[in-house]
Parts: C-alpha cells; structure tokens; sequence
C-alpha cells in the first residue's frame, strides 16, 4: 500500500517577484517558512499559484534549488509540469535529483483532444527520466486550465502502468464526487482536493488533505481544523476561502498576504496576470480585517 510523505494542510504557495519580475528567493524562503510553522503540514511551491507556467525553466529550477537548500523536502512538493514533455523530464529529473517529496504534473495543456496512449506516453517520460532516484509522481486534475481530465480509467490505467510511481492526485475540478471516486481506486492513491472544507473528511481518512491556495492566508485555521478536529476554525478558513474566491485567485491571495505580512511588494504579479484594481484591493483587505474581527 502506498503512504505518502505528504499529508493534511498543504498550502500551494504564491511566488513573491521582484521589480524585475526575477522570483523573490529571500522572501519566499522567509514566507514558506512562515507557513509551515503556521497550521501547513507541507506545501506545493512551483504550482499554479505559485505562477509556474509564467516562469522560464531557469526561474523555476532557481526557485526548486533555493527551496531544497533551506526547507525540509519531505514537506515539499514541486510542480513539474509543462507543455513540452522535455522541459517536464527536465523539471521532474531536478526535483527528483534535489530530494523532494513529490512532483505534482500537470497534463501537457496546449493541444486539446489529445487520448489517452498520448497522456500516458507523457507520464512514462517522467517515470522513466527519474528511476535512478525516484520521486513520488501525483497528477495534477485541473480540467478548467488544461481542458484535460485524469479520469477514472486513465489513472487506474496509469497506475497499472507505473505502480507505486503514481503516488496520488490533487483535483482542482471541485468535484467531490470524483475525488472520491479517484481514492476508491485500487492502490490507495493520496488525493488531495483543492478545497478545505474537505479537512474533517481527511481526517477521517477519505482523502490525504487539501492542497489550497487559500491555504496561504487561512493555514492557523485550516491546521486547527485537520489537527484538532476544530469546525469553528474550518468555518472560518472556509469564509477566508470564498472572500478571495469572488475575483481573480491569485491576485487576491497575493493582495491578502500582502496585507497580513505589511508588505506590499507580495502584491507583484508576472504577466499575463494583474493585480487587482484599487477599489477591489480595498474592499477586500476591509472584508477580510471585518472578518478577522469577527473571529477573534
């Protein structure tokens, strides 16, 4: 039976940049730190929060390199994925070099209708790139971005394939129905939904944990809930969640923690993302103090 390494509040971690739109490496370093001494049982740098797909491979390998050297990669998780399958060997091949916990792969996301011989040809180049030190390898099912789906059958396909190499799956889908239906699957996959408000079902045992974007401004809360069991806390991570919910993700978690951390410059976005505009930064900065305020 597989165990992951890997388990409980997983916060997919925002990447500070600098002026130059150069990854901020202090400050990020500085921040997961912060987070993983904050509620987090591990994080997922290099994801979609994180911007990864607006990094060259340069920058992102730097990020993975810095992260190795100062944080404990039993807690990490690094994506890897990219649509060229070469840079995908090539990301996957460093994180499993470097020692980390896992790789989380996107399917290659520019051609659409692509079957399912072609996805597990992909996933092959990956296993088979890291043999010499194995990574624990989970897919990434996030059909609004990559217009692809992991389904049932593909990953049990997979997994019949590659073994244990296919350690588990983080679904951004949001649907429940079939997150559920991933971890019924022979081979007792880790599946992480994206959401906390699944963290009671965690605990008790339907799914691994969360990996959460939200997991960034909520992490006391959502530890709370998967530590102690705590539903006032999960009540109030799951309220954090739908106020950065009601516009663009990601620049309103990097608006929030901005704000929580005093430091403006966690604002910076890579294009082809923006940051939100003023009269939206405002009010949510007042509804998340109004919330916290409720909360004390």
């Amino acid at each position: 039976m597989r165990t992951s390494r890997i388990k409980g509040v997983v916060a997919a971690v925002v990447t500070p940049v600098r002026s130059d739109l150069e990854p901020d490496i202090e400050r990020f370093i500085a921040y997961c730190r912060l987070l993983l001494n904050n509620g987090c049982n591990g994080l997922n740098i290099c994801g979609t929060t994180g911007e990864a797909t607006s990094f060259t491979l340069a920058q992102r390998m730097r990020i993975m390199d810095a992260a190795a050297a100062a944080l404990p990669l039993e807690r990490l998780m690094v994506g890897t994925g990219a649509a060229a399958v070469g840079d995908a060997e090539t990301l996957t091949r460093h994180a499993s070099t470097l020692g980390f916990a896992a790789a989380l792969v996107l399917p290659p996301f520019y051609y659409k209708g692509v079957d399912e011989t072609g996805l597990v040809r992909y996933i092959g180049r990956l296993a088979a790139a890291t043999t010499v030190q194995e990574i624990d390898i989970f897919l990434y099912n996030f059909p609004a971005m990559t217009g692809i789906v992991y389904t049932p059958h593909l990953v049990a396909r997979l997994c019949a394939e590659f073994g244990e190499r296919i350690a588990g799956l983080k679904d951004s889908s949001g649907d429940l129905s079939y997150a559920r239906e991933i971890a019924a699957l022979p081979g007792a996959l880790s599946v992480f939904p994206s959401n906390e408000a699944v963290l009671l079902d965690a605990r008790a045992g339907t799914f691994a944990g969360c990996i959460s974007a939200s997991a960034n401004i909520n992490a006391a809360y959502c530890g709370a809930a998967f530590r102690d069991g705590d539903e006032a806390a999960l009540e109030t991570a799951t309220k954090l969640r739908a106020l950065v919910s009601r516009q663009p993700l990601i620049p309103s978690i990097k608006a929030l923690v901005a704000h929580q951390q005093a430091d403006a410059d966690f604002c910076r976005m890579v294009p082809p993302l923006t940051e939100l505009a003023p009269e939206v930064h405002q009010q949510l900065l007042a509804d998340a103090d109004a919330l916290a305020a409720e909360s004390a």
